[in-house]
């Protein structure tokens, strides 16, 4: 491992060492994490995903995420939204997922406030891409699991602020960094790594909604 923190692949790529030559994060590295992201759907589930992540492994969750997919209807908030009591029931059943009740009723909660945001701002990238902090706002940490555990910004702690008054749950500063580093908000792709580069020119060409 280099100095900056990246490591060189057998494809000779040097990546964010986090990737640990493990194929499902190789994947989600070099294809997601940090590409920006306007689709609401999309933006639903990452965020959602982030909250289920919350205390675990983000492996065990992109490990499951089909399984994520099917059980909550694709992450589609219209749908999701008017889940009731049996639903919950199936869920907590489903080995498939993190079976934590309190996350999944957040989810179905998550899914009613969406809409409520959607309704007003006319999309959630609208709203959550309002919140894009100045460039270089990171912290200097290079492992994922640590990113993931400990760093807040303000940004992060302003928009977990504004959502939480709006009744979203499940989206404390720390979760809510996370979401900004995958949804591509932020470019925390460290220096050295193939993917900085690639990120910061489809950032730099990103249309903001």
């Amino acid at each position: 491992m280099e100095k900056t923190g990246v490591i060189e692949g057998e494809d000779g790529k040097r990546r964010c060492f986090w990737y640990g030559g493990l194929e499902d994060y190789r994947r989600y590295h070099d294809e997601e994490w940090g590409r920006p992201v306007t689709d609401d759907t999309r933006l639903f589930e990452k965020i959602c995903l982030e909250g289920f992540q919350s205390g675990l492994s983000w492996l065990t969750i992109l490990r499951k995420r089909e399984n994520f997919r099917a059980a909550f209807a694709g992450f589609d908030c219209d749908k999701v939204a008017l889940f009731d009591d049996d639903d919950i029931a199936r869920l907590v059943a489903d080995a498939g997922i993190i079976r934590h009740r309190g996350k999944i009723v957040s989810t179905i909660n998550n899914a009613r406030r969406a809409i409520e945001m959607r309704d007003e701002f006319g999309s959630l990238a609208t709203f959550f891409w309002s919140f894009e902090p100045a460039a270089g706002d990171r912290p200097q940490v290079m492992d994922l699991e640590t990113l993931r555990a400990n760093p807040t910004t303000a940004v992060s702690v302003r928009l977990s602020k504004d959502l939480k008054k709006r009744g979203w749950t499940f989206v404390g500063p720390t979760t809510v960094y996370a979401f900004m580093q995958a949804m591509g908000m932020v470019n925390d792709h460290l220096d050295g790594c193939f993917c900085q580069a690639e990120v910061a020119a489809l950032r730099l060409n990103f249309r903001r909604p």
